[in-house]
């Protein structure tokens, strides 16, 4: 009986311990928006997600004027937890941006977990940089608003898209079928998101496939059933060089190997890459380097 009445106090102990300490999930991120001068939306794991795609910008890549959905959108990522907020996100800046907007996140307490390339060889010269800062959201998003402004990166609302959108010139019901995956138009390119199988972590925190631990595979089209592609797989270390292997026996370069994060647990690198050929093609390679990797299926 004393033995029976112990696992009742002790399961309910733990019951009130778990509802004294909820993680919190917002409903409302006005003051983000606010302060960043811009709406996001809610991403899958709680996450608010707002982009600033740089359409000021004309890059071109191997001949290929690149979208900003393809490889030229900025964006930024808050989740709640605990009472703190969490913002990580990739800004794409020219290189005179570089340092005046690593000073401004630096002064308002953001840490830059990454400064590299994406693409190779393209006119103008494009940089990335990674960040990660921890604290109220709203004062996180001021001094991110305050970086993005010392750039000629686009501030206010987007201009509404068309509707409805025009229909991608490819081969969209062959690349989910091929690679496994649905792929969502927008700008323009045809985007797949490909999450890992297991939760990253950063300093106790999950960060969910939005905030970044998803591999992205993006297809622009090029005429005649062809497609420029770029994005990022999102890898261990034991995958960097089968999923290279598999890339580059498909006929896919690969432009850059980095990590984003710089705490990450499992620790993960960062694989960009570049084609232009036949989609269906190009999404066969992918599909067989996506094999080597572990993720959700």
């Amino acid at each position: 009986m004393t033995f029976r009445i112990s696992l009742l106090l002790s399961a309910l102990v733990l019951i009130l311990l778990v509802a004294a300490d909820p993680v919190p999930h917002r409903s409302d991120w006005k003051d983000v928006e606010q302060a960043l001068g811009r709406a996001g939306s809610v991403q899958p794991g709680d996450v608010y997600k707002v982009s600033f795609p740089r359409s000021d910008l004309t890059v071109v890549a191997d001949g290929v004027t690149v979208k900003p959905a393809l490889a030229l959108g900025s964006w930024i990522a808050f989740r709640e937890s605990h009472g703190h907020a969490m913002a990580m996100g990739d800004l794409v800046l020219l290189e005179s941006e570089v340092n005046p907007v690593i000073d401004i996140l630096q002064g308002g307490g953001i840490e830059q977990s990454a400064l590299h390339n994406h693409l190779i060889g393209e006119t103008p010269h494009v940089m990335y940089v990674h960040f990660s800062g921890h604290g109220n959201a709203a004062k996180l998003a001021a001094t991110l608003h305050a970086a993005l402004a010392v750039t000629k990166t686009p501030m206010g609302p987007p201009a509404a898209p068309a509707s409805p959108a025009p229909a991608l010139d490819l081969p969209t019901t062959d690349l989910d079928r091929i690679l496994g995956y649905a792929g969502k138009a927008n700008g323009g390119v045809d985007q797949f998101s490909v999450p890992r199988a297991e939760t990253i972590t950063e300093h106790g925190d999950d960060v969910p496939p939005s905030m970044g631990t998803a591999t992205a595979i993006n297809f622009q089209p090029t005429g005649g059933g062809r497609a420029a592609i770029s994005g990022d797989f999102v890898m261990t270390a034991a995958e960097v060089n089968p999923v290279i292997r598999a890339l580059r026996a498909g006929g896919i370069r690969v432009t850059a190997l980095h990590s984003h994060m710089l705490d990450e647990t499992s620790r993960l690198f960062f694989m960009h890459f570049w084609a232009n050929d036949d989609a269906a093609k190009l999404a066969t390679a992918l599909r067989s380097a996506l094999d080597r990797m572990h993720v959700k299926k």
